[in-house]
């Protein structure tokens, strides 16, 4: 701290700030390289003055975690030394530029089984973040959340509630919302109570090379914009991904959006979700759930033993009033994925509708086939269609869900995939400025 005392003595507002270079440049230069060069010594003037706080553990260790946390300035890195932390009141930062380092996820373990309120463990409300190397265990309320950040950055995490699923459990592990340039890499979220890893009403989103269990949802993109859900595993979850997009919340039409390369296996956690909760629907054995999104690509992904079905495309089934939300699904590709067993044990009331129809085991890819009225009676735009592309073997329902109410006396499910074979273009990938030149 006595370094960045005597910068600041030094600099002394804007008395004695040496030239920036390039300003004698004249008329050759012009005012372009003056700004770049002034913006190149302010950057250089930030590098100078950040400090690495070390925190250790003790009795009085919550305490010099939030004075740390408030203390810090744009550069600093906060680091906190192996131990375990019993913290009773939940850590906040609101400092741009700054590092948050343990010294691993299973050594520097912050606990808040003693918690006094019921918020979130850690709350993010600054950009240019990175938190990374640490544990987060038993949050009354949501473990790691970021609100309004832009390139926020959560690295080789674990956020655990650690007596196992339940009810009680904070909502969400790993919780960006309203936030942008969004990197999940390395992350283990166990027991949340809605979504394990949670991106909502976002854009501009990596999650990748993370392992989601024994949650409600494994993870899951909600009105976002513009994601990357690749490399990950979703096992003992209620469900293992969730692509929503839901009404009356301020940013919808979530798209473009990318799951690929992950393994979706063993889903059977019975649902916990605390009543009243959207994600209460989601049956036990669910792979991969796209509800209400529009250009949504699932591909190269292996699905195994999800008791009811691998992947499912659906309309959001509850009354609504919100005159600017799509309720169908608009643009949704699955290709080129692996199935294996799977649809044996279909759950809930949403297993029960979509098994009386299609049968037992449940087909691989489960369409509702709900569409707009005016569609159902016309046509639906070639980049508004679902399109299915896969193995031959692979097994595919439309319920036809339109038709049931319309025509209850004559209508059929369609299980002839061939019908449904097509492509969209893929959406670009999401290239995020945390890691530009990476």
């Amino acid at each position: 701290m006595g370094c960045r005392s005597t910068i600041a003595d030094d600099m002394g507002g804007h008395v004695g700030l040496p030239p920036f270079p390039g300003l004698t440049a004249g008329k050759k230069s012009g005012r372009t390289t003056v700004l770049l060069s002034g913006l190149a010594f302010l950057l250089s003037m930030t590098a100078l003055h950040a400090a690495d706080h070390r925190v250790e553990p003790g009795s009085d260790a919550n305490e010099r975690l939030i004075e740390a946390l408030i203390m810090a300035e744009p550069g600093d890195t906060i680091t906190i030394a192996a131990g375990r932390y019993e913290l009773t009141d939940g850590l906040s930062l609101d400092v741009d530029d700054v590092t948050v380092r343990g010294e691993g996820p299973d050594s520097t373990v912050l606990s808040f089984k003693g918690q006094q309120g019921s918020g979130e463990g850690l709350l993010v409300t600054s950009n240019r973040v990175v938190l990374e190397d640490f544990g987060v265990e038993d949050t009354k309320g949501d473990g790691v959340k970021s609100k309004g950040s832009d390139q926020i950055t959560f690295r080789n995490l674990r956020v655990e509630w650690t007596g196992g699923p339940k009810a009680e459990n904070g909502a969400y592990g790993v919780y960006p919302v309203s936030s942008k340039n969004i990197l999940i890499d390395g992350v283990t979220v166990r027991g949340a109570s809605d979504a394990g890893i949670y991106v909502g009403q976002s854009e501009d989103i990596v999650v990748r090379n993370s392992r989601a269990e024994f949650n409600v949802a494994g993870i899951e993109i909600e009105n976002s914009y513009r994601a990357d859900v690749y490399g990950n595993v979703a096992t003992r979850n209620t469900g293992g991904i969730l692509i929503f997009d839901l009404p009356n919340l301020p940013v919808q039409g979530g798209h473009d959006i990318r799951v690929f390369d992950n393994d979706v296996v063993d889903n059977d956690t019975p649902n916990f979700a605390p009543e009243g909760n959207i994600v209460g629907i989601v049956p036990k054995g669910m792979g991969v759930m796209v509800m209400a999104n529009r250009n949504v690509h699932v591909f190269n992904n292996r699905f195994d033993r999800n008791g009811t079905t691998h992947v499912l495309i659906n309309a959001y089934p509850n009354e609504y009033d919100d005159d600017e939300y799509m309720f169908v699904p608009r643009g949704v590709y699955v290709h080129n994925n692996t199935y294996g067993d799977g649809g044996a044990e279909p759950d809930g009331e949403v297993g029960k509708i979509i098994s009386d129809v299609s049968g037992i085991p449940v087909p691989d890819i489960v369409w509702d086939g709900v569409t707009r009225i005016p569609e159902y009676f016309s046509w639906v735009a070639q980049g508004d269609r679902i399109y299915v592309d896969e193995a031959e073997g692979t097994t595919f329902v439309n319920l036809k869900m339109i038709s049931q109410t319309l025509l209850p006396w004559g209508w059929w499910p369609d299980k002839n995939i061939a019908a449904y074979k097509g492509s969209l273009p893929e959406p670009s990938p999401v290239k995020l400025p945390q890691e530009e030149g990476v």
